[in-house]
């Protein structure tokens, strides 16, 4: 079959970054998608079709990322931005990049994760503080493996983390990824994501924006789960100034977060990693490998690694 001709380098190959040097363009190497059987579509996402498949070659069942109508260069930068993020147990695993030779399309090729479900459909009422702590320091981790490879995720959100049957977090969808940009230069737009876990630097249209973008997210997520519910709810820009405007004359006024009742109830060292996450300038905002090191996570249960009855009863 002309399938057979355009069996590609190995996923291991594929670089974060677009184009080569001294001018020249780059070459790609994909997969086929004759390779993978069809099985059942498992969702929309914002940025294409996840589908479960068979790979024929090793009897493993995968998760394909339809990218329809993308250009090679959003293609290549997705696949390389997950590629650079490889071996963390926090981050979905990239395992092929495979074309459909009939139709053109393009297909990203994951690790299909046991379970199925975000965090979105498992942070429907409030967690305890011990579960926001144990969910956290998987999403920090990821975070700092992500900076650390030069990424920036630019759409953290619970929709975007997927929940293991065990109950392990994977971030996913890099879709609105990209290769962190030199001080000073400017990305193309200045928000790419989710509007309720938007930066404010973003929403004051600053395009030189830096990684402390997903750490703003980050916090956006964490207060989401000790509430059960978003911090913001605002539909539009001006709706999220006024309401981020709001948040930060309570915060530099008397440092902290009013009638929020997971706030009050929050341990001191908690409420600390939440404010240093939504420091309004990005300067002063906790790094990824700043969180790990704070005090709250030194408070963690040794004898249960955090995964204690709440935590199950969660996700149970």
């Amino acid at each position: 079959m002309a399938t057979a001709a355009i069996r590609k380098r190995p996923a291991t190959d594929l670089e974060p970054r677009v184009g080569g040097g001294g001018g020249k363009k780059p070459r790609y190497a994909w997969g086929s998608i004759a390779d993978y059987e069809k099985l059942e579509v498992l969702g929309q996402g914002a940025h294409g079709l996840v589908i479960k498949a068979l790979d024929r070659r090793t009897g493993k069942k995968v998760a394909l990322k339809c990218l329809r109508g993308y250009d090679l260069r959003a293609i290549a930068r997705e696949a390389g931005c997950l590629a650079a993020c490889r071996g963390h147990p926090s981050i979905i695993e990239i395992l092929d990049v495979a074309t459909d030779a009939d139709t053109g399309d393009f297909f990203l090729v994951t690790e299909l994760v046991a379970g199925g479900q975000t965090l979105r459909e498992n942070i429907w009422r409030p967690s305890d503080e011990t579960v926001a702590r144990f969910m956290m320091r998987q999403l920090l981790d990821a975070a700092n493996k992500m900076h650390g490879a030069g990424i920036v995720h630019r759409d953290i959100k619970p929709e975007n983390v997927l929940v293991t049957m065990f109950g392990s977090l994977k971030v996913c969808d890099f879709g609105s990824a990209t290769r962190q940009k030199p001080a000073g230069v400017p990305y193309e737009s200045c928000r790419v994501g989710t509007m309720i876990y938007t930066s404010p630097e973003q929403l004051a249209g600053n395009r030189c924006y830096g990684q402390a973008v997903d750490m703003w997210a980050l916090g956006c997520v964490m207060a989401e789960i000790l509430s059960g519910d978003t911090l913001f709810v605002g539909e539009t820009e001006e709706d999220m100034v006024a309401e981020m405007s709001k948040l930060r004359d309570q915060i530099s006024s008397t440092g902290k977060l009013h009638g929020l009742e997971f706030f009050d109830e929050l341990s001191e060292a908690g409420r600390e990693l939440l404010l240093g996450l939504l420091a309004f300038s990005p300067d002063q905002r906790l790094t990824a490998a700043e969180a790990l090191q704070h005090r709250w996570f030194n408070k963690s249960s040794a004898s249960t690694g955090d995964k204690h009855p709440g935590f199950l009863t969660l996700f149970g």
